[in-house]
């Protein structure tokens, strides 16, 4: 490594290190002595931080959560090869924390669950919880795989390791964002890795506009000499707008607004009253991200120095070679922090659901104590952390992978609405999951959509609309219950949740 890289590398080591270990080791700490002198402690404080987060603090781990590898080298990836379109990848992340903070997170935080599974338990039965956290397991952590790659492509750019190499440094760090105190870790951590992160991609902004060889009317040239007009457009082509942005809309809405990834830290919020405020702050920080990305990446795109190195590297490669060496040390340990809190929670998801709705579940008949939940919870994170990083190495592009997961959780979306407020069924419910999920497997490994004329079209299309006839049909023509909020208003929901 050359000289500066060290000074970046150790940098932004000692940013996390300092950030993560000094901020898990202080609530460890806290809550070992709150044992201590109480004897006891609330259930979930793990898992669900006691479920007394701020909400302010909420609303920046939820603008965190999902805003990740996709949103910083799958945008930097997609900007390259498709243009300005990407930006809708970022709109629909604006869209989900619309859905979740007015509808689902807020309806799962009043239910007093811990998981979404459970929360679906609660309106179809213990199948569908079963079905639903088998598959939700394996998708988020399938999430998990593309974070340890972006932390990889972090580590690979300012080290001059490998990216697998990159992955196993990262991945050790993603342990230690969650592993000490749980949510309580990710929350606050988070706190502090937006303000890093926001100001220092506003001065590398401002900088890189200063050092662009002929600014950005530069690279507009390039792309109009180039007959490329349509990637400085945000509705690109008629066709990559049918299927590329409105699918995105789509997919991250109905798939993140139900997924533990973004329920978990919504829920461990102190104040169910007052979450609906979290939207206010949660979605300008999330959404404003994606901007900056997207110009970063049709800049690298329009300079052939780095245009050459590829979608995965050209644009960080850009920053690392335009920026003074204390401002990249700075971007990158801000986008370190970004992915680390997604993969954080893209990791303590799927071990909850383990824990709770597997092993607390079935095996424990619903009772655990806290420090034992606790410790199945660290021992599955350590497990799944260990098997993404192995399996990170295989380097899917980000933002393609990201779509194709997204339509799995497309049925459990269609069902919460359903089920809460018009008709519920075991049938029902089981019998729409299992369709929409083969006929998501065949789309991607089988020439079916080719053979029906419809290559191309976005898995979640398909998905959606067999959720909704499959659904809808079963529930109209078969015996069905009123759905669970059906013709009640939230006093009388809140107040049967109380009495649960």
């Amino acid at each position: 490594m050359s000289s500066s890289q060290i000074y970046i590398t150790v940098a932004v080591l000692i940013y996390e290190l300092v950030a993560i270990v000094g901020i898990g080791w202080y609530l460890n700490a806290k809550q070992k002595k709150l044992l201590q002198a109480q004897g006891q402690i609330s259930s979930g404080q793990f898992i669900l931080a006691g479920r007394n987060i701020p909400w302010y603090v909420i609303a920046v781990t939820m603008a965190l959560t999902v805003l990740g590898a996709p949103h910083i080298f799958g945008l930097l990836e997609m900007s390259y090869n498709l243009g300005a379109i990407a930006v809708w990848f970022g709109l629909a992340h604006v869209s989900l924390l619309v859905v979740a903070t007015l509808c689902t997170a807020n309806w799962v935080r009043r239910a007093n669950v811990s998981t979404m599974p459970e929360m679906l338990s609660k309106i179809f039965g213990p199948s569908t919880r079963l079905l639903v956290c088998c598959v939700m397991s394996g998708m988020v952590w399938a999430i998990l795989t593309l974070e340890c790659q972006g932390v990889g492509i972090v580590f690979a750019t300012i080290t001059g390791v490998t990216i697998t190499q990159g992955t196993i440094m990262g991945g050790v760090l993603g342990c230690l964002y969650v592993i000490l105190a749980g949510m309580k870790e990710i929350a606050w951590v988070n706190f502090i890795n937006c303000a890093v992160m926001y100001v220092g991609l506003i001065l590398s902004f401002i900088q890189l506009t200063v050092g662009l060889p002929g600014g950005w009317g530069e690279v507009q040239a390039y792309y109009l000499n180039e007959n490329q007009a349509q990637m400085l457009s945000i509705f690109g082509t008629k066709e990559l707008f049918l299927l590329f942005a409105i699918p995105q809309i789509i997919a991250t809405t109905t798939c993140q607004s139900v997924s533990q990834q973004l329920i978990q830290p919504a829920i461990s919020v102190n104040d169910p009253k007052g979450f609906r405020k979290a939207l206010w702050l949660a979605a300008p920080l999330n959404g404003m991200f994606g901007v900056f990305i997207i110009c970063i990446g049709l800049a690298a795109r329009a300079n052939p120095q780095f245009s050459a190195m590829g979608p995965k590297m050209a644009g960080t490669s850009m920053l690392f070679a335009s920026l003074p060496p204390w401002l990249v040390a700075w971007l990158f340990a801000a986008f370190l922090g970004a992915i680390l809190s997604s993969l954080a929670a893209a990791v303590m998801a799927p071990a909850t659901i383990f824990t709770v709705d597997i092993y607390k579940n079935l095996f424990k008949g619903g009772k655990l104590s806290e420090k034992n939940e606790a410790r199945i919870t660290r021992l599955a994170i350590v497990i799944l952390c260990a098997v993404a990083i192995a399996t990170a190495r295989n380097l899917p592009p980000i933002v393609s992978a990201m779509s194709w997961l997204f339509a799995w959780l497309t049925p459990v979306f269609v069902l919460l609405f359903l089920g809460l407020f018009w008709k519920r069924s075991v049938l029902a419910a089981n019998l729409t999951l299992l369709t929409a999920w083969v006929a998501n497997c065949l789309w991607s490994f089988t020439p079916l959509s080719a053979k029906i004329g419809l290559a191309g079209v976005h898995n979640v299309y398909l998905t959606l609309v067999l959720s909704l006839a499959v659904a809808i049909t079963v529930l109209t023509l078969g015996q069905a219950k009123p759905g669970l909020y059906r013709g009640k208003t939230m006093a009388q929901r809140a107040e049967e949740q109380n009495a649960a």
